[in-house]
């Protein structure tokens, strides 16, 4: 009972779809991991999602299962941030299946243009 009862409500449906911006958490119990990574699928924004276990053959069957850009095991998702991961200040984060997923950096950004040249000459 670490938390006061006149503190939880009742979930609603469209809270599994809400970035709280805040310590608010929406909390579902399931049955078994097949139920969670189902959970996940259909609410889940793709961007990071982590399990807390020490059971590392089912983080492995999550982390492999679970299709966001960050997959956790036993962390915080605040770790789901460019200049934690190397790629310095992100300007986005992709949650799309492209060259860059996740956190993305201005290089992340960056598209290349290739000029081969031919020699010059009389043809």
């Amino acid at each position: 009972d670490a938390v006061p009862a006149a503190q939880l409500v009742d979930v609603q449906p469209d809270d599994y779809r809400t970035e709280f911006l805040s310590l608010d958490l929406a909390v579902k119990t399931v049955p078994d991991q097949d139920a969670a990574v189902a959970h996940i699928h259909a609410h889940s924004s793709k961007h990071t999602d982590l399990i807390l276990t020490a059971d590392a053959d089912a983080a492995e069957r999550f982390m492999a299962a679970v299709d966001s850009a960050g997959c956790y095991w036993n962390a915080s998702t605040r770790m789901a941030d460019g200049m934690r991961y190397g790629f310095g200040t992100e300007v986005g984060i992709s949650t799309n299946k492209i060259h860059a997923r996740g956190p993305v950096g201005l290089e992340g950004l960056m598209i290349y243009k290739p000029f081969p040249a031919l020699p010059r000459g009389p043809s």
